[in-house]
């Protein structure tokens, strides 16, 4: 996103299941009791299957309040390791080691599990198809999905009031849903106008549900394309819930504004500490005669030390970013490798980089996305 984008993340939540990939669960610092101090209750690896033998991860520790830490390399974790915030996803060959701390306690045991999936590249591990089997608008799953909701103007003075699921909170109203699963299996995310000057939409996120570190990602979406309308799909860093952002980093892999030109484009974008402006963002022109407004596959491969973006076809990124990339920036810190990610998909109204709408914008509009779909690299 355009630097002026960068505080659209809201609260954020310190859940507890992952994809083993990186995540971490707990908050809070660790004091240093005496030496005859009860330990802290062990941590709990818990999985759910994802697919093809990926699952995801959860840390839990019974001791109130703990904070868990752990590493992924084999090597004994530390209170100074990375701290569990979220599920993650664990795709590869990997040991999870943990420990929980916690004030009063001694630090607990380690919990060790490894993990030897021994996924070939390039195979389907996690995904969301929005299927719906009912008759009816349903809910997007609950245990994926969670909502930014409100009316701040998250940073870049947007207009809309995002709504979650089933709010009755003026002016969302559960008649009306902002996202929904359609019967067409399609994910809905409907930017509307209940009235004059108000405007209403919504900011799905896996934050503190789902999380993954390395991989690609692919979003087939159809987006909206008029003055005012901002779609996205994006990533954060699990632990803007501890350092904030843009420490955090943030990866932009389908973004654009208003109306379709000719060419038609999509931005792919990084940000973080130093970089927070539109100096690392790359524009994707569609062919001739294409548009953001049809179907296409937005996608971010994403490995140690590198993000790349492509549209329609992986074999062909058009922009990759590298540590090298923000190497000249002035107090530029790469922080890709720092840990799990979460996901978030938003259709924004106004704001700073959009501008308002105007008379020739439709409401309602929405926002169509066919799947979200985590491969091996």
């Amino acid at each position: 996103m355009k630097g002026i984008l960068k505080f659209r993340f809201g609260a954020a939540v310190a859940a507890g299941i992952f994809l083993v990939a990186g995540c971490g669960s707990g908050g809070g610092s660790t004091a240093t009791p005496g030496s005859g101090a009860q330990p802290a209750s062990a941590p709990v690896i818990t999985t759910t299957a994802a697919q093809n033998s990926a699952v995801v991860v959860k840390l839990t520790s019974a001791t109130s309040g703990a904070t868990i830490y752990y590493t992924l390399d084999g090597s004994t974790p530390t209170t100074s390791s990375q701290i569990y915030e979220a599920p993650f996803l664990v795709a590869s060959n990997q040991t999870v080691n943990a420990l929980a701390a916690a004030s009063g306690y001694s630090d607990s045991s380690v919990t060790s599990q490894t993990f030897s999936p021994n996924i070939p590249s390039g195979t389907l591990v996690w995904s969301d198809e929005f299927s719906n089997s009912t008759n009816a608008e349903s809910q997007p799953n609950p245990a994926v999905w969670t909502y930014d909701t409100g009316s701040s103007g998250w940073g870049n003075n947007e207009l809309e009031d995002y709504c979650g699921w089933n709010s009755s909170a003026s002016p969302c109203s559960p008649s009306m849903p902002n996202a929904y699963l359609g019967t067409d299996g399609y994910l809905h995310i409907v930017a509307a106008q209940p009235s004059a000057g108000v405007y209403t939409s919504a900011r799905m996120k896996t934050q503190g549900l789902f999380s993954f570190q390395y991989g690609r990602i692919e979003f087939r979406a159809e987006v909206p394309e008029a003055q005012g309308f901002w779609p996205a799909a994006w990533l954060l860093g699990n632990n803007i819930a501890t350092v904030n952002w843009p420490a955090c980093g943030e990866m932009d892999v389908l973004e654009r504004v208003n109306a379709a030109t000719a060419p038609d484009w999509n931005e792919g974008s990084i940000h973080g500490t130093g970089f927070t402006g539109s100096n690392l963002g790359t524009r994707y022109d569609f062919p001739s005669g294409e548009t953001a407004a049809t179907w296409h596959t937005y996608g971010m491969i994403w490995s140690k030390g590198s993000v790349s973006y492509y549209v329609d076809d992986p074999t062909n990124p058009y922009v990759t970013y590298t540590p090298s990339s923000v190497s000249g920036l002035n107090g530029a810190a790469w922080p890709f490798d720092n840990g799990p990610a979460f996901i978030i998909l938003n259709l924004a109204v106004g704001g700073s980089w959009p501008g308002s709408p105007n008379s020739s914008t439709p409401f309602p509009s929405e926002m169509l996305v066919d799947y979200v779909r985590i491969y091996t690299n």
